[in-house]
């Protein structure tokens, strides 16, 4: 697999912190590993997942850094250069360049008012200036732009774009993208990070998932990932069901919101299986408590996700 078609499953990776804020890399080690001999067919590297927008450049490459040396060759490793604006995202993939990751993955400029205008010389940018593969990260949520589907597509078919990470959470949006995607030839990989319809993005024309949770049980999105392979609809809805119990671990921190509840329910699973050692974010993000804790836990007992054999 080249960065040109990475397809199947491609977890976001998180980022394991110490008791004190540093970065845990025997943690990041056991979670990476366990993912790859989960059968996973990539990682992603500094994603919303991994926390990126709270790592200053020096914890970005540390990151990175580990993780590629981590996956070892072993399955290829996409880097987010998520920066606002052109410049500031080019220093970021100079570091990808120079680890070796298989392409980079950019979502379009924010915090600056932009439009298809803006958003298509950034990408336009970007691609001219590395040999790298580049994606497009869709994530209205945090740079308030929907990336529309007929700009993806001729920029995929004009070879500035190799594919489309979509946590959109706009299943109608998702559904167009693929199916002119489909009219073109299929120019683009397309990625959904909406982990709990993942069954039904494969029906309408995804190649893979980067599910956050995912991280939590990696095993659950290989086997729902061949099975939609083999057109196995039966498995792949049971497996999405059972994955989709398992999300609800998102929930239970009611009172939190965005990262906080989400990489925090992930992490707090982690931990209680045995993969992390603690369950810290990024500040100002608070740690979920002991309750919640308990809660995830039993969730995570319930679905019968599997531990690791020594923490």
């Amino acid at each position: 697999m080249t960065g040109h078609r990475i397809t199947g499953v491609v977890p976001p990776v998180l980022t394991p912190f110490t008791a004190d804020g540093e970065i845990d890399l025997p943690s990041l080690e056991r979670l990476v590993t366990r993912m790859i001999e989960a059968g996973v067919d990539g990682l992603f590297a500094l994603g919303s997942s991994s926390e990126t927008a709270y790592l200053d450049d020096s914890r970005r490459v540390a990151v990175l850094e580990a993780v590629m040396g981590i996956a070892a060759g072993r399955v290829p490793v996409l880097a987010g250069v998520i920066e606002t604006q052109l410049e500031r995202v080019l220093t970021q993939v100079r570091v990808a360049e120079r680890l070796g990751a298989a392409g980079v993955v950019a979502t379009a400029p924010f915090y600056a008012i932009t439009g298809p205008d803006e958003t298509e010389a950034h990408f336009r940018g970007i691609a001219a200036a590395t040999d790298l593969p580049v994606w497009a990260y869709d994530i209205p949520v945090c740079t308030h732009l929907k990336l529309g589907a007929d700009l993806l597509v001729r920029l995929g078919a004009e070879g500035v774009l190799t594919g489309v990470k979509d946590s959109s959470g706009d299943d109608v949006g998702f559904r167009r993208l693929a199916m002119k995607n489909r009219a073109a030839g299929e120019p683009l990989s397309l990625l959904t990070g909406h982990e709990v319809v993942v069954d039904g993005a494969y029906l309408a024309g995804a190649h893979g998932s980067v599910p956050g949770l995912g991280n939590v049980d990696p095993a659950g999105y290989v086997r729902m990932h061949r099975a939609a392979r083999d057109e196995d609809w039966v498995t792949v809805r049971a497996e999405q069901d059972r994955l989709a119990a398992l999300f609800e671990i998102v929930f239970v921190p009611g009172d939190k919101v965005g990262t906080t509840a989400g990489i925090g329910a992930f992490k707090t699973a982690l931990r209680h299986l045995g993969v992390i050692e603690t369950n810290v974010m990024s500040p100002p993000m608070v740690v979920l408590n002991d309750d919640h804790a308990r809660r995830i836990g039993a969730i995570c007992d319930a679905v019968a996700v599997g531990a690791v054999a020594s923490a």
